[in-house]
């Protein structure tokens, strides 16, 4: 009875530390034991495989009664001893005649056991063979696998282990909000064991949420970085984290080698890979972000792995958890962990390849930013800008290359000057600045690619508002293209000389300037050039309602459908619409935007969104809608300030701004014109756009169609939740503190937009909309929205 009971019992060691996180996967491998006996849990070195394993055996003990058994596999080296090490581990008795395996099979072949192999991915062929015969000879035995590498055996269930969840650093979350984060939960865990009564302060915020995600969510490493707060704060743990294999080479002595230091538990992995994958890996950590099949076989290939093995060495790494699949429509991209991605830089770099390699990086994606310039004009132009939006964090990456390595800053001026759909588009114009800034310093040689960076960073420049940089720009670029005698670049410089004269509103210099510009192009042929400077042209005629401004605006527009550019359209779209709006034509106004807005939004295009959600408010002003109009202004608001642009810098336009807040003022009053556009400027880009969609809808549809997403402000919200609860316009107004004629207002505003007639359609409907809307903003707090 002795023995058996011990048989009987395991070896489940207790936990020594703290579980922290992981309900999900724990529940996807409860889930996963209920149809499979064999399930393997993969993930890269450091992301808790081992600790999710035994949480998982601990849990889903009870329902086996012959024992629950855990055998570690990474001190064993030769696979001849994988058996005998399983015998031991589950104390069979070894006085028996029988070979290792024969014992195992005989010990296991009527128990109903778990048996958790840790660390197989070094004796992987062994373990798949071993687990093979172990589950065709003892049918009521499970298996819990963890391994760098799938075991490929019939019936496998596979759960990768993915890194815990962090903050953004860069918008580190509310501290009532930081424990949301399984990677604070163990940091601060971890830390109060090291220095007694450790609590996450305000001041602390900042710098632990970039521990966690600087570690990429690996727990090993946040348990090791934890460590030093002996002697370091988390400020300087962050700074420290520079070098983070150097702050972390030193770790708890009693733990398995390979998991005493981070660079041990990737070493490990290292030396796992073929001669090939470990070059392959190395030269896969010049990529930044995500990229894939066809920018690897770029980067990667040459005489010493040719094309054919690039294929075979990243499906490789995939199984091995070097690289992270990850999912698209069309093509498969591939990412890597920044820890594994450093090390494998580190690993280049011994190999002195660094310059060579990283310099085929840069010219991949120069290479791609050609591409995209010269298709630009065209029916991809939605595709070109979600694929350099993708893309971008490998385009910084090639940019940083050539400005910090010798003799590459040229290659870094022509990439810089590339930035203009990033910079005047995506939002990134700050950064576009920094870029041609740096660029421009470095590299001051005359050469077209300057001519380009200079009209680029003056264009962005009187965005911004900083005519005096714009200025200088605008001097030298017209000088410097005098010189070269280029065609395409004296183009561009007297295209900027207009450009910057619209923007100080000088209009009588604008016009002509835009008019020699746009003959300059069609001699050079650059479809794009033209469409740039026909816009601005008919803008210019446009703000001095020069009658040559519609059928130049219609023109604007013919041709952008003419080459199918879904972006082109919505500016000459939202052109229009300010031509029907400064005309009185509000109506007309009101549906060219709305159609351009609809544009902007597939495209990602937050300057156009903007452009497009603010004359919106000025034409829903004038039709004298003026909460709505409101909340427009202060979307477009928080518009203006995601794509770095200022509406001051855009002089032409401010007046009008200006006119339209005074109106609104007047007739809200500045309690009510506040409190409606602080809900425009809380609204995410999504819902601003469906709200002024979906209003507008209504407004012109006299109020019988119901849109997708409620357009009522957050006033007419809380109205209609009260209402739905029963309550008079009396009892509304006591509750919200307004007057019961404001009350009444808001009622009939807010009947009129959802086209109902009665009290109890509206409250029928809010009560149904409820949940949604509820779980909408639920949706919107979650991390990475």
């Amino acid at each position: 009875m002795v023995a058996g009971s011990k048989r009987h019992s395991g070896n489940l060691p207790a936990e020594v530390t703290s579980f922290v996180g992981r309900r999900r996967e724990l529940s996807e491998a409860r889930q996963s034991l209920t149809r499979t006996r064999l399930l393997t849990l993969t993930g890269a070195g450091g992301l808790g495989k081992t600790r999710l394993a035994l949480r998982l055996a601990s849990e889903v003990k009870r329902s086996f009664p012959d024992g629950t058994w855990v055998v570690d596999l990474s001190p064993v080296e030769d696979s001849e001893l994988l058996a005998r090490t399983v015998v031991t581990a589950l104390r069979i008795d070894r006085t028996s005649a029988l070979p290792p395996m024969a014992a195992l099979i005989a010990h296991l072949a009527e128990s109903r056991s778990l048996l958790v192999l840790d660390n197989c991915e070094h004796l992987r062929d062994a373990c798949a063979a071993l687990t093979r015969a172990l589950l065709a000879a003892a049918p009521d035995l499970q298996v819990v696998a963890t391994s760098r590498q799938a075991l490929g055996v019939d019936g496998e269930c596979l759960l990768t282990v993915p890194p815990l969840s962090a903050p953004d650093p860069q918008c580190p979350p509310p501290l009532a909000s930081m424990a949301r984060y399984d990677t604070v939960q163990l940091f601060v865990e971890r830390a109060s064991a090291v220095v007694g009564g450790f609590r996450l302060t305000e001041e602390d915020r900042p710098a632990v949420a970039g521990i966690c995600h600087r570690l990429d969510g690996m727990p090993l490493a946040i348990e090791l970085a934890a460590a030093w707060l002996r002697v370091l704060s988390p400020r300087q743990i962050l700074f420290y984290l520079n070098d983070r294999f150097g702050l972390l080479d030193r770790g708890c002595r009693v733990a398995p080698p390979r998991q005493q230091t981070l660079r041990a538990a990737i070493d490990w992995s290292y030396d796992l890979c073929t001669p090939q994958e470990q070059c392959g890996w190395a030269r896969l950590s010049a990529f930044c972000g995500e990229f894939d099949l066809e920018a690897a076989e770029a980067v990667c290939v040459d005489d010493e792995l040719d094309r054919r093995q690039i294929l075979d060495v990243v499906s490789q790494l995939v199984d091995k958890s070097v690289l992270i699949r990850n999912g698209g429509h069309d093509t498969v991209r591939y990412r890597i962990l920044e820890t594994i991605r450093q090390y494998g830089r580190a690993r280049l770099h011994q190999d002195s390849e660094e310059t060579v390699v990283r310099r085929r990086h840069r010219d991949y994606y120069q290479e791609l930013l050609a591409r995209a310039e010269s298709d630009w004009f065209s029916a991809r132009q939605d595709a070109w800008f979600a694929t350099l939006r993708r893309e971008f964090a490998n385009i910084r990456t090639a940019l940083e290359f050539c400005l910090t390595a010798p003799q590459e800053s040229h290659a870094g001026l022509q990439l810089a000057s590339s930035l203009w759909s990033h910079g005047l588009i995506a939002g990134g114009m700050d950064e576009a600045r920094h870029w041609l800034g740096q660029a421009l310093t470095l590299e001051t040689g005359p050469s077209t690619a300057r001519v380009k960076a200079l009209w680029m960073d003056g264009w962005l420049a009187f965005l911004r508002g900083d005519t005096v940089v714009g200025r200088d720009r605008l001097a030298e670029c017209q000088a410097l293209a005098g010189r070269l005698g280029d065609a395409q670049s004296l183009a561009h410089a007297v295209e900027f000389g207009g450009l910057a004269a619209l923007f100080e509103n000088d209009f009588p210099a604008a016009a002509p300037l835009l008019e020699e510009a746009l003959d300059r192009h069609r001699v050079t042929g650059d479809l794009w050039a033209q469409w740039t400077a026909l816009f601005l042209l008919a803008l210019t005629h446009c703000l001095t309602r020069d009658p040559r401004a519609a059928p130049m605006a219609q023109q604007c527009l013919a041709l952008s459908e003419t080459h199918d550019a879904p972006l082109a359209r919505s500016y000459a779209l939202w052109l229009l619409g300010l031509q029907h709006w400064l005309h009185g034509e509000n109506r007309q106004a009101i549906t060219r935007l709305r159609d351009g807005l609809r544009l902007t939004r597939s495209g990602c295009d937050l300057l156009g969104s903007a452009q497009c959600l603010e004359v919106l408010a000025w034409a829903t002003a004038q039709e004298g809608d003026s909460e709505h109009a409101a909340t427009l202004l202060g979307a477009a608001q928080t518009a203006w300030q995601s794509v770095g642009a200022a509406l001051p810098g855009l002089g032409h336009l401010l007046h009008h701004h200006t006119e339209c807040e005074n109106r609104l003022r007047n007739a809200l009053g500045d309690t009510a014109y506040d409190e409606a556009v602080r809900a425009g400027i809380e609204l995410t880009r999504s819902q601003a756009s469906d709200y002024a969609l979906g209003s507008i809808a209504i407004a012109a549809s006299n109020g019988t169609s119901e849109p997708a997403h409620t357009p009522l402000t957050r006033r007419e919200r809380q109205v209609v939740e009260l209402l739905a609860q029963g309550l008079t316009d009396r009892q509304i107004a006591a509750k919200l503190v307004i007057s019961p004629r404001t009350a009444e207002g808001h009622v009939q505003r807010m009947l009129a937009k959802l086209g109902f007639t009665s009290r109890t359609q509206a409250a029928t409907w809010a009560l149904k909309e409820s949940r949604l809307w509820h779980d909408s903003c639920a949706e919107e707090s979650q991390p990475g929205r």
